[in-house]
């Protein structure tokens, strides 16, 4: 499902406050902070090698592959987006800060946008988690930096997540003026009877 419209300005979250609580439940520390920035330098290097493991991956599925290469240019623009994205769990941007919040939500709301849905991203975000693995193992990494980066992993992973619950729920919500607490009955009621 594509949803074509949606607005950054109009979001029912705040992604700092987001961030903070993904930060809470999957307790990433201020020692995987440190453990993910000294080894950004290393993050950096392998960044390529993991956007080409995520895209082969999706450009294998017959969907994904006329999404990524629906316009001129958007797989190169995506390659390199994941590049940056993949290096920027190491740097945190600002200390995994507002900054990088707001840049997590708005990948979550382009994935929205080209209609990269959860279906797609979750199993070939557990490829890249994989490959990552072992790329730790061949380097002689720590185990504690696996679990970091697995963390934060897991925290961008939710922002996309999110992006498709909330975009989702404000379509429907301005579509049928509901309020939001009827729309969450209907969610609650609905799932009970399933």
């Amino acid at each position: 499902m594509v949803i074509q419209s949606f607005e950054v300005k109009k979001m029912t979250i705040e992604p700092i406050n987001f961030m903070a609580t993904m930060v809470r439940r999957v307790q990433l520390t201020d020692e995987d902070k440190s453990l993910l920035a000294e080894a950004a330098p290393w993050g950096k290097e392998i960044a390529p090698q993991m956007a080409d493991t995520f895209y082969d991956y999706l450009g294998r599925d017959e969907e994904m592959n006329a999404i990524l290469n629906a316009t001129e240019g958007r797989i190169h623009r995506l390659h390199q987006t994941f590049v940056d994205w993949f290096y920027e769990m190491f740097t945190g941007m600002d200390s995994w800060g507002k900054a990088y919040a707001e840049r997590r939500w708005k990948i979550g709301l382009v994935h929205v946008r080209i209609g990269i849905g959860p279906q797609h991203v979750v199993p070939a975000m557990a490829v890249v988690v994989n490959a990552v693995r072992q790329k730790l193992r061949e380097a002689n990494k720590s185990e504690a930096l696996s679990d970091a980066l697995g963390k934060i992993c897991m925290i961008d992973l939710a922002f996309i997540e999110q992006a498709y619950f909330e975009v989702s729920s404000q379509a429907v919500l301005k579509e049928t003026g509901w309020t939001q607490a009827l729309f969450q009955r209907l969610i609650a009621t609905g799932a009970a009877a399933m």
